[in-house]
Order: structure tokens, then C-alpha cells, then sequence
């Protein structure tokens, strides 16, 4: 039964199997250029697509492919200009950090360099100390003095050839700087004195324009 040979009349002939073979390719057309084309890429040759709805849903999905590209691209250039920022944060800190810990050297250096001279003295209760520069009229000599243990008055003033002046005084100092700039030829510096009941110990340090420095 199972195995018995159909009879010819029941077989398709080649012009049956043809057409249908025609028929399915037509109806293949039909569905990529009526459905698919309208519905996926927005293609709507036939204008059946847009009479069924489905060249708007291909529209649709093309806006919504676009929309994701152009996020995505957006994504990676904030992604890239935020990396940049921060390189260039790490940078600016890194530079901050290293001029920061160059400066104090720096600045310590120049101050090394900017003194010639330096005296200490000890004053005991009641004793004073007078420290002169020999100047020109018109030089200019940089001064640092300081106390350790207590504060000191002071005198700054100049002699030489009979002539005399008095630049600056003050009571119950514990440092000064500045400039002494010399009002004629002769010895321009300072007279301390301890006023206080403590030994101190006086630093003074000079650099500039002068001959020497001279304790007097």
C-alpha cells in the first residue's frame, strides 16, 4: 500500500510546477517590496506601505536607528572630552605640586645668596652693641636683624666727617628688615640695647652695596 507507485495523472506537470514556482516568487516580490522594504528600511515603492501603515513603522525604526547612532557618537565624545579634562587636571596638579615643593628652595637659595655677612651677638640684661656698614652717599645695603629670648630698642643711624643722621628708632622690637641706603660717606648701621631682665641673642645679617661691616 505504502509502497505503491502513484500513477502519472496525480503528478504535477512541469508547466503546474512552473507556475507555482512563478506564483511563490511572485508573492515573495510582492512581500519585500510591499511589507518588508516599507516596514524595515522606510521604502515604500508601491505606496502600499504607507496605505497599510508600515512605511511609517520603517520610518519609525530608521529615526530610531539614527537617534541611537547619533547617542552613542554623543556618548563618546563626552566620554573622551571628560578623559581629556581629567588629563589635563592630573597635569595642572602635577606642575602645581612640583613648583610648590621647587619654590622653597628656590626662594631659600636666593636668600643665601643675598646676604654677605652675618653677626651674633649676646646681650645680657642692660648691655647694648652697636654694628656698623662702611658706605658710599647713595649705596644701598639689604638688612635682616632678629632676637631670640626677648626684644631689644635700636638706633639706625650714620656718621662720618663730621656730619650725622638718624634713619629709624624703635623700642621693644623683636625683628626688622629693609634697605639702608647711605646719606653721605661713612659708618651707617645700628645700636641695639637689652632692656628686658633675659639674655637674648641678636642676629643680624647685611648684603648689598658696602666696604665692610665693622663692630664698633
Amino acid at each position: 500500500m505504502y509502497n505503491s507507485k502513484p500513477a502519472e495523472g496525480d503528478l504535477p506537470t512541469s508547466r503546474q510546477l512552473g507556475r507555482t514556482t512563478a506564483i511563490a516568487a511572485g508573492i515573495a516580490i510582492v512581500l519585500l517590496v510591499g511589507v518588508v522594504m516599507p516596514s524595515e528600511y522606510g521604502i515604500d515603492p508601491t505606496g502600499v506601505g504607507r496605505v497599510l501603515g508600515l512605511k511609517e513603522m520603517g520610518e519609525i525604526k530608521e529615526q530610531l536607528a539614527e537617534e541611537a547612532a547619533a547617542d552613542a557618537a554623543m556618548d563618546a565624545k563626552a566620554a573622551e572630552d571628560e578623559a581629556a579634562a581629567l588629563l589635563t587636571q592630573v597635569s595642572t596638579q602635577n606642575r602645581k605640586t612640583v613648583e610648590v615643593a621647587q619654590k622653597p628652595a628656590a626662594s631659600n637659595a636666593a636668600t643665601a645668596a643675598e646676604w654677605r655677612d652675618e653677626e651674633q651677638v649676646v646681650l645680657a640684661p642692660g648691655q647694648g652693641t652697636e654694628i656698623k656698614l662702611v658706605m658710599k652717599a647713595g649705596e644701598r645695603a639689604s638688612y635682616q636683624w632678629s632676637v631670640e629670648g626677648g626684644v631689644v630698642n635700636f638706633d639706625a643711624h650714620g656718621d662720618g666727617g663730621g656730619r650725622a643722621i638718624s634713619y629709624e628708632k624703635g623700642r621693644g622690637e623683636a625683628t626688622k628688615q629693609g634697605v639702608l641706603l647711605a646719606a653721605f660717606d661713612g659708618n651707617h648701621g645700628w645700636f641695639w640695647r637689652n632692656r628686658g631682665e633675659e639674655p637674648v641673642t641678636l642676629l643680624l645679617r647685611t648684603g648689598g652695596e658696602y666696604e665692610l661691616i665693622k663692630k664698633m
